[in-house]
């Protein structure tokens, strides 16, 4: 894991990369995360699964931050956003969530980058940073991934930064109303081998 990372425990939590960083979503981010999510509505939505009706009203997003705030706390789910350092521009989310304690010690992790930032390389470092988070902040064992396997760019994301292929999930998701088989990939903590 990268030993320059740090992170910054405060009202906010930042953890900072070379060209991005990553800050907790939390209220009062509703109108950003609406940008962002609107301005990538059908390029997000290929690999998501379908969004309820109200998912892209200013409402419905505060009400969306309040519960990952609230998750957050919990210590169950922990939701980001892909922040570039340049600009200050939110460009994406990337998230830990299925968080197990006790003799599992996993969570499953997420991420998503705007159109127009994919390819710069900041899916795989905001990859890198919320890994290394899991292992050295929540002290998890595994982290693992779900991709669609014609998600290529996604898979490639999750390899770059260590995580390796196990096999393929049959029909295990609905994306758009069809059932998606996925490969699945996953990372053990160095440290907790």
């Amino acid at each position: 894991m990268d030993s320059n990372i740090f992170i910054r425990e405060y009202w906010k939590q930042v953890m900072e990369g070379d060209s991005i960083y990553l800050r907790s979503l939390k209220p009062g981010d509703e109108e950003k995360h609406l940008h962002l999510h609107m301005n990538n509505k059908h390029f997000f939505e290929r690999y998501a699964m379908k969004r309820i009706e109200n998912y892209y009203t200013l409402e419905f997003q505060k009400h969306l931050l309040e519960q990952f705030d609230y998750l957050k706390k919990q210590g169950t789910e922990y939701h980001f956003g892909i922040y570039t350092k340049d600009s200050n521009e939110l460009i994406g989310t990337t998230e830990l969530y299925q968080l197990f304690r006790g003799a599992l010690q996993s969570a499953h992790i997420g991420y998503s980058v705007a159109k127009k930032y994919n390819g710069a390389g900041y899916a795989s470092e905001a990859c890198r940073l919320i890994t290394t988070y899991a292992f050295t902040n929540l002290k998890l064992h595994r982290v693992e991934a779900g991709v669609m396997p014609r998600n290529k760019a996604s898979i490639r994301v999750l390899e770059k930064n260590g995580y390796v292929k196990e096999g393929i999930a049959r029909k295990n998701v609905r994306i758009q109303g069809i059932w998606e088989d996925h490969q699945i990939l996953a990372i053990i903590n160095p440290e907790d081998v």
